[in-house]
């Protein structure tokens, strides 16, 4: 047992003796972050992993063509120039392989590992206000109790799993891109069946398609994407990435999305034809994601703006489908480019040219059922030896809510949130004291942002708020019921009216349990309103908090 102590100011919280005085859940990328981050405060912290090792998606994910969207030098820690300087990057676009690499040196770098207890699975969590701390109980049949717990578990991390009658009947190989098998799987010459085309689908279907033998896509709903460019990283680049890591690090933090881009967007209005026309092919040809939101300065607010790009991108895309009607069917025509996740691709368009290649239109024949040989439409059989089920996530909530957490008066976090899901700045609840999260709803994180920017300032303030807890010598800390509401009502203000509130039909948008649509997660406002926000709290002493 020990007792929680502040190291930074030396004194000592005399409430109730805990396991130890933080709970980190998650060794993604933030969850290393913020065990890294904990520690540095002098704070005993055991670390959860439900998996046999650290890197989060990055670990688990390892379907043909995993990589980030997120271009060189970006996808990397902020709060280590030594971790930045150790860093050689050999793709602009990172694959799976190199990054979780990358994440595992960053662990043994900084001690991390032995404080994480991996293929542990945090099942429950109960608040005991006598005592002001956590009962954390994992799938092992144990718990401790803890004064912190903070939640890294990831918002895009508890995979969907098949809605289809029969997917266990089916004899050949399946599998979810999320929970892809280290040892890989045999496609060569086989007969595939991916299903889903939102990011992740678009990365498998373009790397596997000149293997398999046959590849059938089953699509619910078209989506946008980009072409990827993806030169090698000379060491020179490298250097002098290295040598630009403060200034970097200064202007990402204070950009919308996390991204440091050259010179500012033109407002639409303010360009005319031909400048609008040379601004959108010098993006397209750019090859990143500055086309999404980059575009202009008014993209996602302005419809005439978002109207101008969608039908731009439009006719990119259909300029690399030879078969019209196809294009017909893979061109997005019930949303604005950029109201979805817009991805990243290389010949995934072209894809479709190839003989080998079937898309099935679920909105003209939906699956019916899957059976040992293979899947039924409403229409037809088709035979496959293997299915991708590149299915998505419960976006924002879904890792949180496999959770039974209670707080205070034994509320359930998951009941209430399927009621109306709230948060306070993403990364905490009221009545739920001393609970901590990150890539939560109603954060850039959560959807908008280049996670390890916005990663590190919500570890910081977490980190912020703990320290202020124990250097007060006090037991908890909650958002009032009155700074959530503030909150919520400041990310309906900036964030509904945008494009990206018109679109209802995107994992931006909250699934309740019953399948109706809820709440939009993503923040819009963009990184410098959240911060300063965020950074007022602390500034203030966190008014606004209820403190004990």
């Amino acid at each position: 047992m020990s007792t929680a102590t502040n190291t930074v100011s030396g004194q000592t919280n005399a409430s109730a003796a805990t396991d130890c005085d933080a709970v980190v859940v998650g060794a993604g990328l933030a969850g290393l972050h913020q065990l890294y981050r904990l520690r540095r405060l002098g704070l005993n912290v055991v670390a959860f992993e439900a998996s046999d090792g650290v890197g989060g998606v990055w670990h688990h994910n390892r379907y043909p063509g995993a990589r980030v969207d997120s271009h060189f030098p970006h996808y990397q820690y902020w709060f280590s120039r030594d971790l930045w300087e150790e860093s050689e990057w050999t793709e602009r676009f990172p694959a799976q392989p190199e990054i979780e690499a990358y994440l595992n040196h960053a662990c043994d770098k900084f001690g991390l590992r032995e404080h994480i207890r991996f293929n542990t699975k945090v099942t429950a969590a109960h608040y005991d206000e006598a005592s002001g701390t956590w009962t954390v109980s994992t799938d092992d049949g144990k718990s401790l109790t803890t004064r912190f717990l903070v939640l890294n578990s990831g918002g895009l991390s508890a995979p969907r799993q098949s809605p289809f009658p029969g997917a266990g009947t089916f004899r050949g190989v399946s599998c979810h891109t999320a929970s892809w098998p280290k040892d890989g799987v045999e496609l060569a010459g086989k007969r595939v069946g991916v299903i889903g085309t939102a990011a992740t689908g678009i990365q498998v279907i373009q790397t596997i398609a000149p293997i398999v033998s046959h590849l059938s896509v089953f699509q619910r709903t078209p989506n946008f994407a980009v072409p990827m460019k993806n030169p090698k990283i000379t060491p020179e680049q490298n250097s002098a990435a290295q040598a630009d890591f403060e200034r970097l690090r200064g202007v990402v933090h204070n950009t919308f999305g996390g991204f440091a881009y050259e010179g500012e967007p033109p407002m639409f209005d303010d360009t005319d034809e031909a400048e609008r026309q040379a601004r959108l092919e010098e993006l397209w040809a750019a090859g990143t994601l500055q086309i999404w939101g980059g575009a202009f300065a008014d993209a996602f607010a302005n419809a005439e703006a978002s109207h101008y790009v969608t039908e731009f991108v439009r006719a990119k895309i259909r300029a690399r489908i030879n078969d019209p009607k196809l294009a017909d069917k893979l061109l997005p025509t019930d949303h604005y480019f950029g109201s979805r996740r817009v991805p990243l691709e290389t010949g995934y368009f072209e894809t479709y040219n190839r003989d080998n290649v079937e898309l099935v239109d679920l909105r003209e024949e939906p699956i019916v059922s899957i059976d040992a040989a293979g899947i039924n439409t409403a229409t037809r059989h088709i035979d496959l030896d293997v299915i991708i089920y590149a299915t998505g996530f419960e976006a924002g909530v879904g890792a949180i809510n496999r959770i039974a957490i209670t707080g205070r008066d034994h509320r359930s976090l998951r009941d209430e949130w399927n009621k109306a899901l709230r948060t306070t700045v993403g990364m905490q609840v009221h009545g739920f004291p001393n609970l901590f999260m990150t890539m939560a709803p109603f954060a850039p994180a959560s959807a908008l942002c280049n996670l390890p920017v916005c990663a590190d300032h919500q570890v910081d303030w977490i980190g912020d708020a703990i320290a202020y807890v124990h250097t007060n010598g006090k037991t908890s800390i909650e958002p009032s019921a009155e700074t959530e509401a503030a909150w919520m009502a400041h990310h309906v203000e900036v964030s509904e009216p945008t494009m990206l509130g018109s679109n209802k039909n995107s994992w931006y948008r909250h699934k309740r349990e019953d399948g109706s649509i809820g709440e939009l997660i993503a923040y819009a406002g963009g990184i410098p309103q959240y911060r300063e926000t965020c950074d007022a709290m602390v500034a203030s002493g966190f008014k606004g908090f209820i403190v004990r």
